[in-house]
């Protein structure tokens, strides 16, 4: 039997690779894991009670799109928070975030653009899932390189004219996972106008746009508002994941035109997994509260303080603007990160397993990541041990 051929190139994902090059080596010290973004700062005591209160939910068929309540209180979200008036009919509620960025371009990307094969923009190194939706729609994948030189985003109008005109979608993160870097208004309505100007759509991966060290990231539903972008053109993608540390409920949302956003639940009602009831209910009390987002957010910034202290004086070190992640510079970051386990017992993620390889360059390869998740004296003691292995004690 013939299997399609789309995916045979795609190399494992990033965990599995980390497992596969650490786990036959003894670790040098009690093990340490600073790789995977899991939040672990605690909710909000009442997630319980508002999950207590409506188990009663977990006996009924949940709606598609979401409930009504959860859709006004997103609505609500981003009018205070980005200024931006969105309907519920432009709103969905996904399954975690990763359900929709995935979806999203099984239900938006043409089969066709300007008569050839569509272009899927993505930067390099990214969130994975974008590269695997590209190909899943028949689109080419085309990783643009997202480096200190272009300052951690890409620079898509850079691109020749030729590639723009078949692109059918291009994806923006911010603050960018993994490097942390937000993209300024200016940057956004640039990007706004390069696919107003070759007709594409722009979709906006925000999931960390909670958590910043000095002033709110600027959102892609508010600059397209100012700039007055055909809201087909535009679609947003937030979670509580990280804003409020509950990953396992699964619980996010995207926002767009209503058109666009027709063809997404319509795909949804063949092809998903709505949320339960009662995590809805859940949701929709988190997306109304503020103070535990305010709380959360000063717990990252003391432990961006923290690593700040423990890398002063280390060239080449820089704190990210957003997200919980480190982008440490090295000279290998596989090597770096099994020099590290074998003698410290810490775990890092290699930045390779986070890119792909264009025209035999990764522009991960001398990058380790790092997620600043752990308890402030737990994360303060790996930090020095990696700071000491690979760095000296400057």
């Amino acid at each position: 039997m013939a299997y399609p051929e789309r995916f045979s190139n795609l190399p494992d994902y990033a965990f599995p690779r980390l497992r596969a090059l650490l786990d036959s080596h003894a670790p040098g010290g009690e093990p340490l894991a600073m790789t995977i973004g899991e939040p672990r700062h605690p909710f909000p005591a009442f997630v319980g009670e508002v999950l207590a209160e409506n188990l009663g939910g977990f006996g009924v068929y949940p709606p598609n799109e979401g409930t009504p309540e959860l859709l006004a209180a997103i609505s609500g979200w981003i009018a205070r928070r980005h200024g931006a008036d969105v309907a519920a009919d432009r709103l969905m509620v996904l399954n975690g975030t990763r359900e929709g960025l995935f979806n999203a371009a099984l239900a938006l990307c043409p089969e066709t653009k300007n008569g050839q094969r569509p272009v899927v923009l993505m930067p390099n190194p990214f969130y994975q899932v974008y590269a695997v939706a590209a190909l899943a729609v028949g689109a080419e994948p085309v990783y643009v390189p997202a480096t200190a030189a272009t300052g951690f985003l890409p620079d898509y109008g850079a691109l020749p004219a030729a590639v723009l005109d078949r692109v059918a979608l291009a994806w923006i993160c911010s603050p960018a996972n993994p490097q942390g870097a937000v993209a300024g208004r200016d940057y956004l309505a640039d990007l706004l106008a390069l696919a107003e100007r070759h007709g594409f759509t722009v979709l906006s991966d925000e999931c960390y746009s909670e958590i910043w060290r000095s002033a709110p990231p600027p959102g892609i539903l508010s600059v397209a508002a100012q700039v007055g972008a055909d809201p087909e053109k535009v679609f947003a993608f937030n979670s509580l994941s990280k804003r409020s540390n509950v990953p396992g409920l699964r619980s996010g949302f995207v926002a767009g035109g209503a058109r666009g956003m027709a063809l997404i639940r319509r795909l949804r009602s063949y092809a998903g997994a709505p949320l339960p009831l009662p995590l809805q209910r859940v949701a929709e009390r988190l997306w109304a509260d503020e103070d535990h987002v305010t709380a959360n957010r000063k717990l990252y910034q003391e432990k961006f303080a923290l690593a700040e202290a423990v890398f002063a004086g280390h060239q080449g070190v820089a704190m990210p603007e957003g997200g919980f992640f480190l982008w440490l510079p090295v000279a290998d970051g596989e090597d770096a990160a099994l020099r590290l386990w074998r003698e410290t017992g810490v775990r890092v993620l290699p930045g390779a397993y986070l890119a792909r390889e264009v025209g035999g360059d990764n522009p991960g390869k001398g990058y380790i990541r790092v997620a600043l998740v752990a308890e402030q004296q737990q994360m303060q003691q790996g930090l020095t041990l990696l700071r000491d292995c690979l760095y000296g004690r400057g």
